[in-house]
């Protein structure tokens, strides 16, 4: 497990220096994003690597990797549109940005390391293309959560599914930095 935090660490570093260098670039436009938006984005993002993953020929030379990092950098920035509501306009600063940032992913981890004591870090035994299925699945649960205003009878909430994108997303960045 001692293994798994430090690649999961190595992991965010680089995912949280993209987004601290896109926060520079362009600030916090993305805060005007409505919640289906961001699905949306990390949608196209998993279609697109799932895609990568059956197709043998490439037109655009960007892999999974880029994509796995979109994915855990929009279900961050779901997560503080869930805690801070949607606004019209950027309204944040990137010291704050950040704080957000590193706020939610600590509690991600800590949801990572629990599952792990208890399931043993199965996801060790899992294929990176049943990781992007599980991220597709998760996507299509936050859809129609969506479209049921956020109502859910016995399952868990939308914040739960993005968390579980994360760490999903993670655990494929982990294997494929395993096979280089």
């Amino acid at each position: 497990m001692q293994q798994t935090s430090k690649q999961y660490n190595d992991i965010i570093d680089k995912c949280r220096s993209l987004y601290i260098n896109k926060l520079k670039d362009y600030g916090s436009a993305w805060r005007i994003l409505r919640l289906p938006s961001l699905t949306d984005q990390i949608f196209i993002k998993a279609q697109r690597i799932r895609q990568l993953q059956q197709n043998v020929t490439r037109k655009v030379d960007e892999g999974e990797v880029s994509e796995f990092i979109g994915i855990i950098n929009y279900s961050v920035m779901a997560l503080i549109q869930l805690e801070k509501g949607v606004s019209e306009q950027p309204d944040i600063l990137t010291n704050e940005a950040v704080e957000l940032y590193d706020k939610h992913v600590a509690v991600t981890k800590q949801l990572m390391e629990d599952k792990n004591h208890d399931y043993g870090e199965a996801w060790r035994d899992i294929r990176v293309s049943s990781l992007t299925d599980l991220i597709l699945q998760k996507l299509l649960r936050v859809k129609q959560i969506e479209d049921n205003k956020g109502k859910t009878i016995v399952s868990e909430g939308i914040d739960a599914n993005y968390q579980d994108m994360i760490n999903y997303a993670v655990f494929a960045l982990i294997h494929i930095n395993e096979t280089k």
